[in-house]
């Protein structure tokens, strides 16, 4: 709702006016005719700092805007007052945007620090994506063994969709082709065709694989 986006995004500066006017009407008068100032100013306070502007940062991504996106990630300045899964999200976010700047080591370690946070229904929802995403980063950076170990721990964690589970099951499939092991490859590519995924990507990435696969043996 925009009317919830626009509360959020200026919810600090109106929290610091309730405040101050909530400190004047006390000086004025006395302090019960202020507490209900005190209290919305509180709510705004502690909301800002433990809750974050995460639904502008989803807007933001939702919309394509990866610059505004990353304004709103670098305006969180305290993320370590940020309750726990929701500052497992702003990692995982902060791993995501250095992903699309190719930035591999800074991704790789938000997304360490999003999984060391550990807890919580939120965190656990985003375990199976997280690991998912250190296991791509680890095969671009060339470490095929950490990568496989990733997208297995990401699979048991749980994937939330279809093309989720096809990548993975994708890149073990790429994984078993590079070892050789081409029983379990093709094993693996049956998994991720049975998911019937949508994505333009991922079903160029089956026709490309299907070309050759019936071909190994095994």
């Amino acid at each position: 709702m925009k009317w919830m986006s626009l509360f959020i995004r200026y919810r600090l500066p109106l929290g610091i006016v309730m405040l101050a006017l909530a400190i004047f009407v006390n000086y004025q008068t006395s302090f019960w005719p202020s507490f209900i100032l005190y209290l919305l100013a509180l709510v705004m306070l502690l909301g800002h700092f433990l809750l974050g502007p995460m639904r502008l940062i989803q807007d933001a991504m939702e919309t394509g805007n990866i610059e505004e996106a990353k304004r709103v990630v670098n305006s969180i300045k305290f993320p370590g007052l940020l309750i726990k899964p929701v500052r497992s999200v702003y990692y995982t976010i902060k791993g995501n945007l250095a992903m699309a700047d190719n930035d591999l080591d800074t991704a790789e370690k938000h997304m360490r620090k999003s999984l060391d946070l550990g807890g919580g229904s939120l965190t656990k929802q985003a375990e199976g994506p997280n690991k998912l995403q250190l296991g791509m980063l680890c095969l671009q950076k060339g470490d095929f063994k950490g990568g496989e170990a990733y997208i297995r721990q990401a699979i048991r964690a749980g994937l939330p969709d279809n093309e989720n589970n096809a990548v993975a099951y994708l890149q073990l499939c790429s994984i078993m082709m590079n070892k050789r092991e081409f029983r379990a490859a093709k094993d693996y590519f049956k998994k991720a065709k049975s998911f019937k995924p949508t994505t333009p990507q991922i079903v160029d990435q089956i026709k490309q694989i299907e070309k050759y696969i019936g071909r190994m043996p095994g």
